[in-house]
């Protein structure tokens, strides 16, 4: 599944107050076996999202219409537990871009970030005010502007800047994955070869 580029987006969010998720809840190790990324999002929060037999849970935020968008709104310490890439996985293939939490585990951060979902860490004072928001309207929208490393509260018309290294920036704005990048770069490393070569 290529990487898609990921500039800027703007979208309605899903909330999931929740802390400590860990990365068994969002992808179940049942369903493990599987070796590419495709059909994940089906298996998404399955426990949460299900109950025995298959029957949507109606009190799990991704059964309630009232809430749709790229964006995911989680709790404190969202994807602790075991390294599986197939919790981002799951996370992308249904259809969010970005995660928003106040803290990520490291693992799953990597993940995300190797797999084109974009991981933005916010202070715990503003990740409430975003709740609050959505609490507030359903429809409340936020921004994320990879290039310039914000996001925005639209309807309060605040922001906050976010982390991310450098490399992995240039990643996702170009849509590569790491061999994308180093395919990219085939040019220079071409003239620095050639250049030491001469120097040697």
């Amino acid at each position: 599944m290529p990487i898609e580029k990921f500039v800027k987006l703007t979208s309605t969010c899903v909330p999931l107050p929740v802390e400590n998720v860990d990365t068994d809840q969002i992808t179940p190790a049942r369903f493990l076996k599987a070796t590419t990324r495709q059909g994940f999002g089906n298996k998404l929060f399955f426990d949460w999202r299900y109950a025995p037999g298959g029957k949507p849970r109606e009190d799990f935020v991704l059964n309630n219409p009232e809430f749709s968008g790229s964006i995911l709104v989680a709790g404190k310490n969202f994807g602790s537990g075991s390294s599986r890439e197939h919790a981002a996985w799951a996370l992308y293939d249904y259809g969010f871009k970005v995660v928003v939490s106040s803290f990520f585990a490291d693992i799953f951060k990597s993940n995300a970030l190797n797999n084109g979902l974009l991981p933005v860490q916010v202070s715990e004072d503003f990740i409430a005010r975003i709740f609050e928001a959505i609490e507030k309207d359903s429809k409340t929208t936020l921004t994320v502007d990879l290039e310039n490393q914000t996001i925005s509260i639209d309807s309060l018309q605040i922001s906050e800047s976010f982390e991310i290294s450098a490399y992995k920036k240039s990643c996702l704005l170009n849509g590569y994955d790491d061999i994308d990048y180093l395919v990219s770069k085939s040019a220079e490393i071409e003239r620095w070869e050639e250049a030491d070569t001469l120097n040697a």
